[in-house]
């Protein structure tokens, strides 16, 4: 699509870096009702490339940032309330820690996946583009008896991602490199309140920040201009995310898919199961719990086609070349740059074991496809010490 056309899209929002991205060189294609860069002039190979070597700076500004904060000011009472719509440990977590939850609805389907943090007196969670305005209506609904839910329009998210993340973002935030992955603090960047998380969707070491809109393009000049970062768009994004075995909502999970089919079952904390300290109590539990007890129909896989083209979202899979009846279907797939092949990922039926060999659909031939474990690239997190 030209950038004439998609100006033309007048109903698409703009980031508070819209006109940096553009100045940039910057591709730019609707994303979820936002113009976003899909990839900058050294193309999306080179920019994931990069990622995996050194430091990549990427716009998520698009997504959801909201602050949860109970009436009463007890800051544990937003987690217990928070802790009625998602199958997660709230109450355990220490201040200025994250984690990944999801938000389920009564037939155990994920209506979103959202990082949560617990800052001292109150919770700040990031949720997906596409899902932040429902989420916000929902969360409002369901907890306003309790809590009040501020979403912060006037702020941007960038991501810095790679190995030298933290030597890029140090000059910024003095003792952001002592930080553990899913640490979370409040941070003074170039005179502003910011929150800094070391955390990310490419299985690299990096933070996401979250700044004040009106110094969010100085700050992407400042770090862009330094010798290790470089930006980076949309489509390294999703290949970075795929190689990590990453969820995409919307496309690898969505309503109708239960935690335990989308193999997120470790996100669901031991306290939270039916023989912890606070089991169940969240929208879905009975068919969670029962998938969590006798396993699911379906389940996410990591998928290797044979030759060097890619298997696309959508397409199905096959027991055997002659086979009728499809066994499962690819949720995303692209050439994995790291890796040097195609990867994909998607579901197939239980009993099909790691390992077997599918046939996927593709331009009206069934390639041999093989059941592997995710991720595909080994994550590269920086651990806590402690």
């Amino acid at each position: 699509m030209s950038e004439a056309l998609q100006d033309f899209k007048t109903d698409l929002k703009r980031t508070p870096l819209d006109g940096f991205h553009r100045r940039a060189g910057a591709r730019m294609v609707p994303f979820a009702g936002y113009h976003m860069p899909l990839n900058y002039a050294g193309g999306i190979i080179a920019e994931h490339q990069h990622v995996r070597s050194a430091a990549g700076l990427f716009d998520i500004s698009h997504m959801g940032q909201l602050t949860i904060r109970a009436r009463s000011g007890d800051p544990l009472a937003a987690c217990t309330a928070l802790e009625a719509l998602v199958p997660v440990d709230l109450r355990s977590l220490a201040v200025g820690r994250q984690r990944y939850a999801l938000l389920t609805n009564e037939r155990g389907g994920i209506l979103d996946d959202l990082m949560v943090a617990r800052m001292p007196d109150s919770l700040f969670a990031v949720v997906n583009a596409s899902r932040k305005d429902a989420d916000q209506k929902y969360l409002r609904e369901k907890l306003s008896a309790t809590c009040d839910i501020e979403r912060h329009d006037d702020r941007a998210l960038l991501a810095l991602q790679g190995p030298l993340a933290a030597k890029a973002l140090e000059e910024f935030a003095p003792g952001v490199s002592d930080l553990a992955f899913m640490d979370v603090r409040s941070m003074k960047i170039l005179g502003r309140e910011c929150i800094v998380a070391r955390s990310g969707y490419t299985g690299e070491d990096g933070f996401e920040i979250s700044v004040p809109a009106e110094i969010a393009e100085l700050f992407a000049q400042k770090l862009a201009a330094k010798e290790e970062v470089k930006l980076i768009g949309l489509g390294a994004r999703d290949s970075l995310r795929l190689e990590a075995g990453l969820c995409l909502y919307g496309s690898d999970i969505d309503e109708s898919t239960t935690p335990v089919e989308a193999s997120l079952s470790w996100a669901i904390q031991k306290s939270r199961r039916p023989d912890g300290e606070r089991p169940g109590g969240f929208p879905g539990e009975r068919e969670i719990f029962r998938e969590l007890n006798e396993g699911s129909s379906r389940r996410r896989v990591g998928l290797c086609p044979d030759g060097r083209a890619p298997i696309r979202h959508g397409a199905r899979l096959f027991e055997s070349k002659t086979a009728q009846e499809p066994v499962g279907h690819v949720t995303s797939g692209c050439f994995g740059p790291t890796v040097n092949a195609p990867v994909a990922m998607g579901y197939v039926k239980r009993e099909i074991p790691e390992g077997a060999i599918v046939f996927a659909e593709l331009r009206e031939k069934r390639i041999p496809t093989k059941l592997v474990p995710l991720p595909f690239v080994k994550p590269n997190y920086k651990r806590s010490q402690k």
